[in-house]
């Protein structure tokens, strides 16, 4: 693609915008990835629509946020160009026809494959035209019984406006004919369907000829919502969703108190603008067009959909089916050997650091440490940040304990996590309510660093001391995702790091200039300085004849300086492999610029979450592990660590297992083409290898010999 010259060096880089790819695309890119998780038959088929549903999940969001943004852009008429040379006017174009056609293969496979393989194996969803006498019997009780009551149908007329339709929300555009009770004749109606109601309810079973029998809720409306307008003829019922910007407008330099009002915008967050409608796709075309001019919104945000227009609810189908031939072999987590099972945590620490390799090894130790910290006498205080944790968190429950006990508690709770906000504001009522110190950051810097900080007070040689105990981590406090994502956390009482850590919760909880710092590496002030200098180090050494490495692992690579520095590593011979999960904006391969940088992806049963930074570094081999992505917003706009494994066992078992198995894998590993596109890598002859399933069986537990 060529590009006029007055964009060839947008946003200020290095390169011709040539050289970069577009981040949206990169993001419908990755959920094709996904997208053939659930095309795969060697995927066990209830996970096949596990999948699915996780990409209906994926671009929910993606309308809520990037497609908004874009949306806003050219409302704006912003001239304005992206890294990729790219207006908003034009990426939205490019992805309004990558998103069509994306919806219209999601629905084709769960209609022509995956729901007809379930019906084989006994696992049936009924259409209304296949109802038997008595189905349709049980069905007609059950909406009488569980639906109608609350149920509340709007008939349109002036003085029975659209209503105001939330977010994501189940409706029904009903077509009438004739006249009611008052004489109004409007010809249309609205059905809400309330939350609280299942989207899938399942036939009793002696009713069903299979082994489970399920209706979609649209079904069951669709059949009987000529009982909610009485006398009049229903010409057509049509389920529609629309899906609204989710962003929320906030500006924290404005605002005095940030929690009071997150907590005023979060309501509004269900009535933002439109930005995409899906309709049935019988909806008639008239009914179409008045349901666009109700959210203002033009024909190409109009997505006519042969099922279910939310996927997302069929999320539990999985969980309800007692089948696990159909589902992934369960596995339990290993436990580290550095971690005496009967010893206190606090001694095993001190004895060394333990690295934890989430969910292959078990989140249990860092559940156990804060709970001993919480009950521990000795423990003086714990300061912890907290971005997702979930509304039932064993992990915040341990830290009200903590402050019940009298203990020096300090959380820094990030108000502005993504659709995290609501359960972040109640864990910070409830902690205020004991005592405990809550902070929400720094204003226009979310905190997005994983970081524990135990303060103890032990007897030294010299007599009494305090102590620090500290676990850095990738990935969230959450123990749910625990369960689900790759991701490394250290455990360790290193006084320099400690001291490290100290000095960030400092920074984040007072006032001052930012001091250097002895291991770490911090977003905003070193992260991706020292990133660069690292990088350009490798490309010095090449250039004069010595042994050069990068490798690197994350979700996303989108910073133009850093993917500048990668080329220009490449151009002088540094070997480069990335393993990049989701979008990457960088092209490899390309001669002359990047043919020495290598990109793969890699799609499994587990969310590969970690990051990982390696450098050879004249043989010193440096690797850190970090919370943050190569990415501007993590850069310049979020508090972010990287941190060094210093102890050479460790370190290697972090080259091995977070970097090197990814570059075995010839099973879930997609190699990216500089065009962007992306090519699944399959064994052509040799041993099959799967990273996650041979990292499943390095760290499973031991059974005692």
């Amino acid at each position: 693609m060529t590009y006029p010259p007055d964009i060839a060096h947008a946003s200020g880089t290095r390169f011709p915008s040539e050289n970069f790819l577009n981040r949206e695309l990169g993001i419908l890119a990755f959920n094709r990835r996904v997208l053939s998780q659930a095309r795969n038959p060697l995927v066990p088929l209830l996970e096949r629509l596990r999948f699915l549903c996780i990409v209906s999940s994926n671009l929910d969001e993606f309308f809520e946020i990037r497609v908004a943004g874009l949306k806003e852009q050219v409302k704006l008429n912003s001239v304005a160009v992206t890294t990729d040379g790219l207006t908003a006017r034009a990426a939205y174009r490019l992805v309004s026809d990558e998103t069509h056609s994306l919806v219209e293969e999601k629905y084709a496979l769960l209609n022509d494959e995956i729901l007809p393989k379930l019906a084989e194996e006994g696992i049936v969803f009924l259409r209304r035209s296949a109802w038997t006498v008595e189905q349709r019997e049980w069905i007609k009780d059950y909406f009488f019984r569980e639906v109608m009551p609350v149920l509340t149908p709007i008939g349109l007329d002036p003085s029975h406006p659209f209503p105001r339709v939330l977010n994501k929300s189940l409706n029904f555009a009903v077509e009438l004919k004739g006249k009611d009770a008052f004489g109004r004749s409007s010809g249309a109606a609205i059905v809400q369907a309330p939350r609280v109601l299942p989207r899938v309810i399942r036939l009793p079973r002696e009713l069903c000829d299979c082994a489970y029998g399920f209706v979609f809720f649209s079904s069951v409306l669709h059949a009987f919502v000529g009982e909610l307008f009485a006398g009049m003829n229903v010409l057509g019922c049509y389920q529609f969703r629309v899906t609204r910007n989710s962003n929320l407008f906030v500006d924290e330099e404005e605002v005095k108190n940030l929690r009071a009002k997150i907590q005023g915008e979060l309501p509004q967050r269900h009535f933002g603008d439109g930005v995409r409608l899906e309709v049935a796709d019988i909806c008639s075309d008239a009914m179409a067009e008045f349901l666009l001019s109700q959210f203002n919104l033009g024909a190409t945000d109009l997505y006519r959909v042969p099922g279910p227009v939310n996927l997302v609810r069929l999320m539990q189908v999985p969980d309800w089916v007692e089948r696990t031939d159909l589902k992934f072999t369960p596995f339990r987590p290993g436990f580290p050997k550095s971690l005496h099972k009967g010893n206190s945590i606090f001694d095993d620490i001190r004895a060394g650091d333990t690295l934890l390799h989430h969910p292959y090894q078990s989140f249990s130790p860092v559940i156990s440490l804060l709970e001993l910290a919480a009950s521990d006498p000795q423990v003086a205080a714990i300061k912890m940040t907290v971005y997702r944790t979930g509304t039932d968190s064993v992990l915040m429950k341990s830290l009200i304990l903590a402050a019940q006990n009298g203990k020096e508690v300090t959380v820094i709770l990030e108000l502005m996590a993504r659709f995290d906000e609501e359960a972040n504001i109640g864990w910070a009522t409830k902690l205020e309510q004991v005592g405990a110190h809550v902070i929400y950051g720094v204003v226009g810097y979310k905190t997005h660093a994983k970081m524990l900080l135990i303060v103890r007070r032990e007897e030294g040689k010299t007599g009494s001391m305090l102590r620090r105990y500290v676990h850095l981590g990738t990935g969230n406090y959450h123990p749910k995702t625990a369960r689900l994502y790759s991701d490394f956390g250290l455990l360790t009482c290193n006084e320099e790091i400690g001291d490290d850590v100290n000095e960030v919760f400092k920074q984040l909880t007072g006032l001052g200039l930012a001091q250097s710092l002895k291991h770490l590496w911090q977003a905003p002030f070193s992260l991706q300085q020292n990133l660069l200098s690292a990088i350009q180090q490798e490309a010095e050494a090449a250039r004069s004849g010595g042994r050069s490495r990068i490798i690197a692992k994350m979700n996303s690579l989108l910073e133009p300086g850093i993917i500048s520095a990668l080329y220009e590593a490449s151009q002088a011979g540094v070997k480069i492999d990335l393993v990049v999960r989701g979008v990457c904006a960088l092209r490899p391969g390309i001669k002359g610029l990047s043919e020495n940088i290598r990109v793969r992806s890699i799609i499994g049963r587990l969310l590969e979450h970690h990051r990982v930074f390696y450098f050879y570094a004249s043989g010193a081999e440096k690797v850190y592990l970090s919370s943050a992505d190569w990415m501007e917003r993590n850069f310049f706009r979020r508090i972010e660590l990287a941190f060094p494994i210093l102890d050479k066992k460790l370190k290697r078992r972090v080259i091995t297992e977070g970097l090197q198995i990814y570059f075995a894998d010839n099973q879930q590993a997609w190699e990216m083409d500089a065009n962007g596109s992306y090519r699944l890598r399959r064994c052509a002859r040799g041993k099959p290898r799967c990273a996650q399933s041979e990292l499943i069986e390095l760290l499973k537990p031991r059974e005692p010999s």
